[in-house]
C-alpha cells in the first residue's frame, strides 16, 4: 500500500457554508449534482461548484510538489481521472515544461467546455474502464472523484490506477475522522456514494490491493 501524504497541503483552503448547505439540501439537489452536467459546474451552488472556472492560484502552488515527489520531467505521462474542464492539466503543461498530459471525465459538459489548450488531450470515459494501455501512464492522479462511485466500481477503479500506471497514483476521497466530521461530511456531500473513516479506507486499500498515494477531504 502507498503513503498517506496530502500533495495538497499548498492549495487555497476555501470558506465553504457547510452548515448552510445541511439545511438546504434536498434530494433533488443531490439527484441534479449527480447528472454532472451544466447545473453542477455553471449553475446554482445548490447543485455543485456555482461556476467552474480557470483560476491560476488553485494548482500554481501545488503542480511543484507533484513534481517534486514523482521527480517529473519532460516526456513523462501524466492522467488526470476526473480531469472536468482540464484547469489541473493546463498548469501541470504550463509548470514542467515537456510533460504528457491526459485526462478523462464522465461529464460530457465539463469535456465539451474544457480549456482549449487541454482540449484535445481529454476525453468523455469512465474510471471504471480506463481507456489506456497496461503500465502507459506514469502517475495517476484523481482528486475527489472516486467517492462518487459506489464501493464496488470504486475498486474496480482502484484496479485500473494500478493497471495503466508505471509508477503509482495519488487519490483523495471524502473521508472522517470522528463523528463531528462525519456530519459535516453528511451536510456537505451531493455527489459521493462511497465515504468511509480513514482507517476503513486504509484497510479497503489494502484489501483489494491499491499501491498508489492518497489523502482525503473533510470538509
Amino acid at each position: 500500500m502507498g503513503h498517506e501524504i496530502n500533495l495538497l497541503k499548498n492549495y487555497p483552503k476555501s470558506n465553504r457554508g457547510v452548515a448552510e448547505r445541511g439545511l438546504s439540501k434536498t434530494p433533488q439537489d443531490q439527484k441534479i449534482a449527480q447528472k454532472f452536467d451544466k447545473r453542477f459546474f455553471d449553475g446554482s451552488r445548490d447543485h455543485g461548484y456555482g461556476g467552474f472556472n480557470y483560476n491560476k492560484r488553485f494548482w500554481e502552488k501545488v503542480i511543484p510538489d507533484f513534481q517534486y515527489h514523482w521527480q517529473l520531467s519532460r516526456g513523462d505521462i501524466i492522467l488526470d481521472i476526473g480531469c472536468a474542464k482540464g484547469f489541473m492539466l493546463y498548469d501541470m503543461q504550463r509548470i514542467i515544461p515537456g510533460i504528457e498530459i491526459r485526462g478523462i471525465d464522465i461529464s460530457e459538459y465539463a469535456i465539451a467546455n474544457s480549456m482549449d489548450q487541454v482540449k484535445e488531450y481529454c476525453q468523455v470515459g469512465n474510471a471504471k474502464s480506463l481507456p489506456f494501455d497496461d503500465k502507459s501512464i506514469d502517475v495517476s492522479i484523481s482528486i475527489t472523484t472516486l467517492h462518487n462511485l459506489e464501493q464496488k466500481d470504486l475498486e474496480t477503479a482502484l484496479l485500473e490506477i494500478e493497471r495503466v500506471s508505471k509508477r503509482g497514483g495519488f487519490i483523495t476521497l471524502d473521508a472522517y475522522r470522528n463523528n463531528e466530521e462525519k456530519e459535516r461530511m453528511e451536510a456537505w456531500n451531493l455527489t459521493a456514494k462511497t465515504v468511509m473513516h480513514v482507517e476503513e479506507w486504509k484497510v479497503f486499500f489494502s484489501d483489494i490491493g491499491y499501491t498508489g498515494d492518497y489523502y482525503w477531504f473533510i470538509p
